[in-house]
């Protein structure tokens, strides 16, 4: 529309208005989001207007979001919003940044500051809410805490773009089977709001129309499709992707195809004035589509993409053809077993068998009159005979024309019989788990008790752990794969396990078996919706998380017999995990009365159980040798339930369920599921470690965030970091967070409570050291809270002996306290042990809890100046620092002297001594030989003036010292007897070194107290706690 430029009053404060063309007198705009070309693309809610943002705009947006909250710059600010935050019930008008690792939020009204930072990592809750208050909100919930954002002029846009950047963060960070350096989004340094939404469109295209993860939405236009099976034009959007042309219609009508590209034999524009055209298909076949807004454009599209798209070597054109698969071995099977074990018999006309051959029929006509293979329609027909039930000699054909696995094999030729190739004769744990597993498998079906059916199923099972190894193999695939294999030849029940795995129960096969508990989240919150009688009755439905369990995984095929369950598992390969939720809610609904009088979990457990042992499927051809028939079959006082028509009252009951509203509750209930494994996590490690340290529960809670942040701050802006690696789920609790050396330094030098300036890096890098006692260079928790218990908590004498310790030899050493000698450690961590070295390893344990400081080696004359250096660092700042400092000058002036005296007595007697004779003498006390990290020292007494000459000879101190007797200046004078050594003694210390042992510099710590004071002095943790929590993320700059 046209209007005066002073009459347009939002056209720069609310966005709400686009300008595309303007004068001196006039401005033409028009409202965001449309009226606007997007080449076939359409405009729906939330859709991106970063490319009409204003540069500068979002610049200064930037620059703003940098300086407010400290973050580093390689942070990237995806999107930005003016929303209202809710203290209470007071507002707080600010600003909400949306970047790629945190949700930020600032606002700074009458003097009142609110800054909220938040990690996406640690979000539980994400959700739109109404209420009174509060018409349409946002809310989030971290760490327990609620937190409500509303006023949002774009709401929708907002939660959706909030929604992606919190799955990105679980997805990168906690789900390590699924994303990998080839994800769109690996790079967290690229994530753009329109990247998101590409990635976001991409994925929801390829969950409806089942394709292979390789195809990406390319264009999208609206169109009429001519049905010829109704003689209508039905409304719905043309999507073309690389190598397919898919429909939806929008109508209600529920109608879809796939059209590869490969099949596609012309493209024809019979009539422009209605915009239409015609593509012919091979077989004779044609679609007319009409009213597309640029439909040049796609007759050109689909035209290039014919030229480009890639012809399979083999697909399943006539699903009748027998033979060898391409590339394969005559060793593998090209026959389903239900056809080797139960061939179909035609001139058997038992009833059963008649009611089978009328299914056919009817899939027959339905061939006919909607197309068959990867052409056909789907419509609510197609949905109305697969609940009646798929015959078996057309179960594998449209299992795999459902679940899209013929698209994957298609695209795939050759494929699984190269990776029977790779894999043949591999040993791993996955194929010991499965070897475990064959026998387990359907054990009462014949094709399972003999060779041929478990050698297929040891293929299938090895080439699909060969293929994806971060899954390698989990329990209830085996039991899955069996029943693939009854209806489909080998390699089709390979790419159905394939698109059952990796596409239709995402994260369902791994350790933590994430996707299984969303969906009994979701199961619970459909409970709670549609059973509510139940809901009241059982304030906890965690239960029926616990037995629905084995329903997911296994789609109903561990607790129904074998000839029901296929119909369940038809349903489930139609719909996806709709077909199961359904099912599951009508198993209840059966059931409500008797669960309702139920009085414990186990009354509930038989009434389930009873029930699923009376279902039965009717209309089975089976034989009897075939079917898992129970122990109640026979049974006439048993009430029978027909499978059929337990699925049909699924689908009239709760068929209004639809696919989005289910997959939006999956990805709001992952958050939760995830939050909820990793409190586990805590609450255990934390079980573990506070029985060996002296914070408060609420101080180790705070440590333990700590420690988890600094592990993800080192992954939030690398593509590939190795600290990713590091956390691994499936090692116990407190292993699952390590931390390498970098990480641990930037942490200890924000926790430590004393001041060491330049000397903090070296610190931290002997602490690490010192802590790393299996050597495998990570600390877990409970090695990192124990060195800072020490600091916090511990007596001075502890403290000292955590300091003496620092500056010992370095690296992957330990000292025996026998015989004094440096001996390398066993190698330990990650890798397995038997049990004898593991309870070998936990008695070393044990007793070195038990360590006596007198088994603590000496230190020589350059780890003692390191030790004095960071006793000056540690003092430095505080109020008694001179008098610190001029302690620790004693200190050391005393023991240098006593040294020198020393070696001048020992000098005399070795003159007044011949070499031949050996005698004993006594003489101070000296030091063997430990090497350390040493710069020149800050003390009063200068390295010059204390050293020793060259020419001094210093005798061997394998001898016990004596308790040293303080004296009333604050001398020590320890002697011990040592015999004479020859020069060939291994104890021998070479010329001008000396050293002490730590009883010496105990002893003269212990006579100034002010040194005593500092260290005994009461640390005020939740202060440094706070001051970590504050500065972590800005000490990753």
């Amino acid at each position: 529309m046209w209007l005066k430029p002073e009459e347009v009053l939002l056209k720069n404060a609310l966005k709400l208005w686009v300008t595309e063309k303007s004068n001196d007198y006039f401005v033409l705009q028009r409202r965001r989001g449309y009226g606007e070309d997007s080449g076939g693309l359409t405009a729906e809610e939330g859709t991106s207007a970063s490319d009409e943002e204003d540069p500068e705009r979002l610049r200064e947006a930037v620059l703003r979001f940098e300086r407010l909250f400290g973050l580093p710059q390689r942070e990237k600010l995806v999107t930005y919003f003016s929303c209202s935050y809710w203290r209470g019930r007071v507002p707080n008008q600010g600003w909400i940044y949306l970047s790629t690792n945190f949700l930020c939020f600032y606002s700074y009204m009458l003097g009142n500051e609110v800054k909220l930072v938040y990690p996406w990592d640690e979000v539980s809750r994400l959700e739109r809410t109404s209420s009174v208050l509060l018409a349409e909100s946002i809310r989030v919930c971290v760490r327990g805490e609620d937190h409500f954002f509303s006023m949002l002029l774009r709401l929708q846009q907002t939660y959706l773009i909030m929604q992606q950047l919190a799955d990105y963060a679980i997805v990168r960070f906690f789900n390590k089977e699924t994303f990998n350096a080839e994800h769109p989004l690996a790079n967290p340094l690229h994530v753009t709001q329109r990247a998101l939404e590409i990635h976001a469109r991409n994925q929801s295209f390829r969950a409806f129309f089942r394709l292979p993860q390789e195809e990406n939405l390319c264009e999208v236009y609206e169109s009429f499709l001519w049905v010829p099976f109704s003689h209508v034009n039905t409304l719905g959007k043309i999507c073309v992707s690389e190598n397919y042309l898919c429909f939806a219609s929008q109508d209600g009508s529920q109608c879809h195809l796939i059209i590869p590209l490969w099949e596609v034999f012309s493209v024809e524009l019979p009539d422009r004035s209605s915009r239409a055209l015609t593509v012919c298909l091979r077989g004779k076949r044609a679609l007319r589509f009409s009213e597309v807004r640029d439909f040049e454009r796609l007759a050109a599209t689909i035209r290039r993409k014919c030229r480009t798209a890639g012809s399979p070597q083999h697909f399943i054109s006539n699903p009748d053809e027998e033979g060898v698969m391409v590339g394969q071995s005559q060793a593998v099977s090209t026959e389903a077993l239900m056809n080797v074990f139960h061939p179909h018999d035609a001139e058997n006309l038992d009833p059963k068998m008649l009611k089978e051959r009328m299914k056919e029929q009817s899939w027959q006509i339905h061939f006919a009159e909607y197309g068959r293979g990867t052409g056909m329609f789907c419509t609510k027909k197609t949905r109305d005979l697969i609940v009646r039930g798929v015959p078996e000699t057309l179960r594998g054909e449209l299992w795999m024309l459902f679940s899209g696995a013929v698209h994957d094999m298609t695209s795939h030729p050759g494929y699984y019989g190269r990776l029977l190739e790779e894999c043949m004769g591999s040993s791993s744990l996955a194929c010991d788990e499965i070897e475990r597993d064959l026998h387990r498998s359907l054990p009462e079906h014949p094709a399972f008790q003999s060779d041929t059916g478990i050698s297929a199923l040891r293929r299938v099972l090895t080439a699909y752990a060969h293929r994806n190894p971060k899954i390698g193999y989990c329990q209830a695939m085996n039991i899955l794969t069996s029943v693939l294999l009854l209806y489909a030849k080998e390699e089709e029940a390979f790419w159905l396990l394939v698109a059952v795995c990796e596409r239709m129960l995402p994260d369902y096969f791994n350790r933590r078996i994430i996707g299984a508990l969303v969906d009994q989240a979701v199961f619970e919150e459909l409970i709670r919706e549609h059973l509510t009688q139940l809901t009241e009755h059982m304030t906890d439905l965690s239960f029926f998380s616990s037995v629905s369990l084995s329903w997911f995984l296994t789609l109903f095929i561990s607790v129904l017999p074998i000839e029901s369950a296929v119909n369940v598992v038809d349903c489930f390969f139609y719909d996806g995990i709709k077909a199961i939720l359904q099912l599951g809610l009508a198993v209840l609904d059966y059931n409500i009365d008797n669960l309702l009088c139920c009085h414990d979990d186990a009354e509930a457990v038989t009434v389930l159980n009873r029930f699923f042992d009376s279902v039965t499927n009717k209309d089975s051809p089976l034989p009897v040798t075939v079917q898992q028939a129970s122990a109640t079959a026979n049974d006439k006082s048993v009430q029978k339930v027909d499978i059929s028509n337990l699925i049909k009252e699924a689908y009239e009951k709760y068929g209004d369920i639809r696919t989005e509203e289910v997959e939006n509750m999956r990805k709001r209930n992952k958050l939760y599921v995830i939050q909820t494994l990793e409190d586990t996590t805590k609450q255990n490690v934390l079980r573990v470690v506070a029985q060996d340290v002296k914070f408060s529960a609420a101080q180790l809670d705070e440590l333990y965030m700590l420690f988890k942040r600094q592990h993800f701050v080192s992954c939030y802006w690398s593509v590939c970091s190795p600290a990713l690696q590091n956390h691994d789920p499936s090692l116990p609790y407190l292993d699952q967070y390590q931390l390498d050396q970098s990480q641990f330094s930037s942490l200890f030098n924000l926790l430590q409570p004393w001041t060491t300036h330049t000397h903090a890096r070296s610190l931290a890098r002997s602490a690490f050291r010192l802590l790393d006692e299996n050597g495998d260079g990570l600390l877990n928790f409970k090695d990192f809270i124990c060195g800072l218990d020490i600091l916090y908590n511990k007596s001075f004498t502890e403290k000292l002996t955590f300091l003496f310790k620092l500056h010992l030899q370095p690296g992957t050493q330990e000292y025996s306290a026998e015989d004094g000698v440096i001996r390398k450690c066993p190698e330990r961590g990650r890798a397995k042990v038997d049990l004898q070295e593991y309870l070998k390893q936990w008695q070393e344990d044990l007793l070195r809890r038990e360590e006596n400081i007198k088994d603590l080696p000496r230190i020589n004359q350059v780890q003692f100046i390191g030790l004095t250096k960071t006793l000056y660092g540690v003092f430095h700042g505080d109020e008694e620092e001179e008098s610190l400092y001029r302690a620790v000058a004693r200190v050391t002036s005393l023991l240098l002297r006593m040294e020198e005296v020393g070696r001048k007595l020992q000098e005399s007697s070795l003159q007044k001594t011949p070499q031949s004779t050996p005698t004993s003498t006594a003489q101070p006390e000296t030091e063997t030989l430990a090497e350390g990290e040493g710069d020149q020292p800050e003390s009063p007494v200068s390295q010059q003036e204390t050293a020793p000459s060259h020419s001094d000879i210093t005798p061997t101190s394998t001898s016990r010292p004596s308790t040293p007797t303080s004296s009333p200046t604050g001398t020590s004078s320890p002697v011990l007897d040592t015999p004479t050594d020859t020069p060939s003694s291994p104890s021998k210390v070479r010329d001008g070194d000396w050293s002490f042992s730590f009883e010496q510099i105990l002893a003269s710590l212990l006579n100034e107290l002010s040194v005593v004071r500092f260290f005994e002095r009461a640390i005020d943790t939740d202060s440094l706690i706070a001051h970590a929590r504050k500065n972590q993320l800005k000490d990753a700059h």
